[in-house]
């Protein structure tokens, strides 16, 4: 004998947890404020295309061209030049050319500002190239070469930044 089966019970919406969305959660709690008389219009509209103004996109090595520029124009130092209107070389007293400002670390002369904004650009190339060998890792020698020339360019723009700024500070601090 068979038992007799019990039809199987249908479970409402309100007792399975989490089966109820957001929205109609939402609107349980807030009843619509205008009621039913106003309600969204249903209006199509046309669609138009609009013709877009679209421009060349200018390749990234160029774009980086533009940051270095920027970059150089900025560690140059012009809001200073501009201002401060310091000459553009000096001179010693037997009329010899000076590049740099000696014993004043507040005070510079134009050619300076350029020397040490191309020796900060040199000093980021180098680190742009370390970047760069990493990338030919199935050459070993082309790798080797770019990261030697990377360091190369890192030490010496390191060394002749030291050397101007050993220059500028004065004697009397006595870090010579």
């Amino acid at each position: 004998m068979r038992k007799h089966e019990k039809p199987k019970k249908q479970i409402k919406k309100e007792e399975i947890l989490g089966s109820e969305t957001i929205l109609e959660k939402i609107k349980k709690k807030t009843p619509w404020i205008f009621g039913n008389w106003l309600r969204k219009p249903k209006i199509a509209f046309p669609k138009i295309k609009r013709k877009r103004l679209s421009l060349p996109i200018p390749p990234k090595s160029l774009i980086i061209i533009g940051i270095y520029v920027i970059l150089f124009i900025l560690q140059t130092g012009v809001i200073y030049l501009i201002v401060r209107r310091p000459p553009e070389l000096g001179a010693d007293e037997d009329n010899n050319p000076v590049f740099i400002y000696k014993d004043d670390i507040h005070n510079a002369y134009i050619i300076e500002s350029i020397i040490a904004s191309i020796l900060m650009i040199l000093f980021s190339t180098g680190f742009i190239i370390l970047y760069h060998s990493s990338k030919y890792v199935y050459d070993k020698k082309f790798a080797d070469w770019i990261l030697v020339i990377g360091i190369l360019l890192i030490l010496i723009a390191f060394g002749l930044l030291q050397q101007m700024l050993r220059a500028k500070i004065p004697k009397r601090i006595g870090l010579t």
